[in-house]
């Protein structure tokens, strides 16, 4: 088996081996094969096939589990018509709204973008303006640039945003982003 570029992959070394057996010590099997040997809890040396645990998951009613929304990546339309993807890349959607998180800290920002995401949506605002800032200095932008993003694919914004994308110079450019909302349906 060859790695990158055909090189023979690296084995890890005795850090990354110790560190992945700390995250992995209390990891519990989903259920055991008759026909391999039982498992051997690390810490405590006691061996267990766990028969009854499986039951017990059994004898619970499964609940319906919520489908995970996938990602969002900038410029990503999956949901949106062609029209109105353009629309927004191009700046040419009506803007509803604007947040500028300059001069906060990342969790000041955080729950700034959090909270004005869901009041934007309970006032029916569709498209907004967050602005991040370039970044003073930094070749690869500031620290809001790059985690407004990350934030936008939470759970809780997640659930409220349709597209992102940076924003056209006359709002700030790749300072700024435009936020598109889902209609807040009751």
């Amino acid at each position: 088996m060859t790695g990158r570029r055909g090189r023979p992959p690296r084995g890890l070394s005795d850090e990354e081996r110790a560190l992945w057996l700390s995250v992995t010590s209390d990891l519990k099997p989903l259920r055991q094969d008759s026909d391999k040997p039982l498992q051997e809890n690390r810490k405590s040396g006691e061996t267990s096939s766990r028969p009854e645990s499986a039951r017990a998951l059994r004898a619970q009613p499964a609940a319906a589990p919520k489908k995970a929304l996938p990602e969002l990546e900038r410029g990503a339309v999956a949901d949106l018509d062609k029209r109105q993807a353009q629309r927004l890349k191009r700046g040419q959607l009506a803007i509803d709204g604007r947040l500028d998180l300059h001069g906060f800290t990342q969790a000041e920002a955080h729950d700034r973008l959090t909270r004005y995401l869901a009041e934007a949506q309970s006032a029916g605002k569709r498209c907004v303006l967050v602005v991040t800032g370039r970044g003073v200095g930094k070749t690869a932008g500031g620290v809001l640039r790059a985690q407004v993003p990350r934030w936008l694919n939470e759970p809780a914004n997640r659930r409220r945003v349709l597209a992102f994308d940076w924003a056209q110079p006359k709002h700030g450019g790749d300072g700024a982003l435009y936020v598109l909302l889902k209609r807040n349906r009751p």
